[in-house]
């Protein structure tokens, strides 16, 4: 090549190639536009809280099945004044295994509205790993509260009633809070997945507790105080053994998720 063909050669054959923006290392995978916001939480689509209602109502429907004259036995027990001394109700392992699985599927149901309400009436950020942390934490609580509430009747009742009435008295307790937990089920799938209001829900909620509040007072005065003839004690007992501890425990609830809460 001569000298002047180098001079005549135009400059774009020396310039280096510009660098497209897709492939220069800084842009990475070259994705254009504007992130989307993420999709909010929601239970109904949670796989976990889905598996555990669903777990819920399979257990209802079997032990139902399974248990069926057991269960219909007692609900009329509960309305009928016993007229002899045999307080016992028989049952068998198989049936009284279903009842303590519904009670605890009860601690499970009130643990997940006491999300829910803690969700849109306290906060949604909480110090916990993950929000199934706090639907334990909550459903550990229900379940000691009702085993301390057992423990408390079991040690006043041993002390002025005979222990064939107190054994009567703690299969109601457990048969009343089965009840509860089978009445508090389609409130909680109507607040899952189809977004009843949590207003709603709470108003439905103290309903039962009030049902079973009296029902439970009503048992309380057909097998302790019935013979006895006395009005004014029984309603000392219930109020010391069941109206005081519940509003203990609510108080505990709302002071445990306030502690728990990230406050900024």
């Amino acid at each position: 090549m001569t000298p002047q063909d180098s001079i005549t050669t135009p400059i774009e054959h020396f310039a280096p190639p510009v660098a497209k923006p897709l492939f220069h290392e800084s842009t990475g995978n070259g994705h254009f536009g504007v992130s989307g916001d993420p999709i909010p939480y929601t239970m109904h689509g949670d796989n976990i809280i889905t598996l555990l209602l669903l777990s819920c109502f399979m257990l209802t429907i079997v032990s139902f099945a399974q248990s069926r004259r057991f269960f219909i036995r007692q609900l009329k027990g509960l309305f009928q004044m016993p007229r002899t001394d045999d307080l016992f109700m028989p049952e068998t392992s198989t049936e009284l295994r279903f009842q303590f699985l519904l009670a605890l599927q009860t601690s499970l149901l009130l643990a997940i509205l006491q999300y829910a309400y803690t969700q849109n009436y306290i906060g949604s950020t909480f110090i916990l790993p993950s929000d199934y942390h706090l639907i334990i934490v909550f459903c550990l609580l229900f379940i000691g509260y009702f085993l301390v509430k057992s423990i408390l009747y079991t040690i006043v009742n041993l002390v002025f009633f005979d222990s064939k009435r107190n054994t009567l008295w703690l299969k109601t307790m457990l048969f009343v809070t089965t009840l509860e937990g089978i009445a508090l089920l389609p409130a909680v799938l109507l607040l899952v997945y189809f977004d009843m209001e949590i207003e709603n829900v709470m108003i439905y909620l103290i309903i039962v507790v009030i049902l079973a509040k009296i029902l439970t007072f009503y048992k309380c005065f057909v097998i302790f105080f019935r013979r006895i003839g006395v009005y004014l004690q029984i309603f000392l007992y219930f109020c010391t053994l069941e109206i005081v501890p519940m509003a203990a425990f609510w108080g505990i609830l709302i002071l445990t998720s306030k502690l728990l809460i990230v406050n900024y």
